[in-house]
């Protein structure tokens, strides 16, 4: 058997095979490598710009503790001051604004963190922290903080960069519209990768577009399972698929639970709101109330929240967000000093405690260190395979301009059994997940159309039928070559 050059991808479909008939696999392949090329060649420009800005968010939480050393560490002393003495201590620098919130020193080295809300020249979905000795009650500095991992001034513009490229939520589009393609082109691949006969996923010894194929491929199958994973956690709290996770988590009463504001509540569905009602000095104090919540086993690192107006409670609610994770919460009646509800991290409901676990591994905070480094890995994983995708493209077009796409029709080709139900599952998908149907419903609309005019041409013209898929087209053999008999 030799080979023998051919001019076009077209030309190779057109070479005489044995009628035979196809099995449902052999007629699905060809459309998930079309979908498959057509989506990395739109979206790997969103996901390239995902990758980097994940890239470096994950290397921002080690680079806020350098950059912020001087108000995040201050020298171990012998005593605390109460926790009160310290949140005085910032309202005399810092009269302005209300507090918000209080985070007493998690360790022997850290400052008290105390928030401020409404402050002029601060965004008002930010807080102004200022930072405290917790020994001395020296005022170390203030920075202004974002979200409830305490984000900092150079973390808050990487994440904000990463989320919606400061452009405000019609930016986050960018976002939620990578995510919802990520998963399918990483499992579209990976589906790809481990149907190729062995002997093509060979990298040793190839060179040209086939070691590129291989090295986008076995990079690619390994990173697989970690791209489907930051999808789905970061469609969780995007604009709309995250919307719709949220109603489907109410629906089967998987809300995350939060403790009651109000003196005597039961267990409230929805996040406790952050004080508003002024200082944080409230009946009994901040001193009483944070030995109620130690009572309450609520070890360090805690947030306090101050009672939003007469008929609130304190929130005490633990922070930590790393294995293993502290997420119990009190509320104390800022009266007697009594807990009045309880929430415990055991009690939380499975989707709810999955959500959790998904977004701080997610964010890197989970495992600490090893935990960023494993997303750093995925991010440069992804920008590999893009830049590696790009130049197999290139390559398919002899390496002077870009190659032919993958030829159109291969849908034509699956079997009514086939089909239906996976445009049923593909409509029902589209709906939780829209910036992944509209898209792709748009993708086969216009293939549709371009097919059906590109037919009308052939017969006007006296030409054949449409085109398919070959062993030479997905990769399998080099661009532009066709087995003969």
């Amino acid at each position: 058997m030799t080979t023998t050059p051919s001019t076009t991808t077209d030309e190779a479909t057109q070479s005489p095979t044995p009628a035979r008939q196809r099995s449902g696999w052999s007629t699905l392949r060809p459309l998930i490598l079309r979908l498959h090329f057509y989506a990395g060649v739109v979206v790997a420009p969103f996901l390239l710009v995902a990758a980097l800005t994940g890239l470096l968010y994950a290397a921002s939480f080690q680079a806020e503790k350098i950059v912020y050393d001087h108000e995040l560490t201050v020298p171990v002393g012998d005593r605390e001051l109460p926790l009160s003495e310290q949140v005085a201590a910032a309202r005399k620098a810092h009269p302005e604004g209300t507090v918000s919130a209080i985070r007493p020193s998690p360790e022997a080295d850290a400052t008290t963190r105390v928030m401020l809300s409404g402050v002029e020249g601060v965004d008002p979905n930010h807080t102004l922290a200022v930072f405290v000795d917790p020994y001395t009650g020296e005022v170390r500095g203030t920075l202004e903080q974002y979200g409830s991992s305490g984000a900092l001034p150079l973390r808050t513009w990487i994440d904000e960069f990463h989320r919606d490229l400061h452009l405000g939520e019609t930016g986050r589009l960018y976002s939620e519209f990578a995510a919802s393609w990520l998963w399918a082109i990483a499992g579209g691949g990976l589906v790809l990768w481990f149907s190729r006969r062995r002997a093509l996923r060979r990298i040793r010894g190839t060179s040209g577009r086939r070691r590129t194929l291989g090295l986008h491929g076995g990079i690619g199958a390994w990173a697989a399972v970690g791209f489907l994973f930051l999808s789905a956690t970061g469609l969780t709290w995007s604009t709309y698929t995250g919307a719709n996770i949220a109603d489907l988590r109410t629906s089967l009463g998987q809300e995350t639970p939060a403790v009651s504001a109000a003196a005597g509540g039961e267990h409230a569905e929805h996040d406790t709101a952050g004080g508003t009602g002024g200082d944080a000095a409230h009946g009994v104090g901040l001193d009483r109330v944070l030995a109620a919540a130690r009572a309450e086993r609520l070890d360090n690192p805690v947030e306090i929240v101050p009672p939003a107006d007469a008929a609130s409670a304190y929130v005490v609610k633990q922070i930590q967000r790393s294995w293993p994770e502290k997420q119990d919460a009190v509320a104390v009646d800022p009266a007697t000093g009594q807990v009045t509800d309880v929430v415990r991290w055991a009690d939380y409901p499975v989707l709810a405690k999955l959500s959790r676990w998904g977004i701080d591994l997610h964010t890197g905070s989970l495992f600490g260190l090893p935990n960023q480094v494993a997303l750093m890995l995925l991010a440069a994983s992804l920008i590999l395979l893009i830049l590696w995708g790009y130049r197999m493209w290139w390559q398919r077009g002899r390496g002077s301009a870009f190659g032919r796409p993958i030829p159109r029709g291969a849908w034509q080709q699956v079997p009514p059994y086939i089909l239906v139900p996976l445009l049923a599952a593909i409509a029902v998908l589209g709906y939780f997940v829209p910036l992944l149907g509209l898209p792709l419903a748009a993708f086969l609309a216009v293939d549709i159309v371009l097919g059906e005019i590109a037919h009308r041409r052939g017969r006007k013209n006296g030409g054949g039928g449409g085109a398919g898929e070959t062993e030479g087209a997905e990769g399998g053999e080099p661009a532009g070559m066709v087995r003969t008999p």
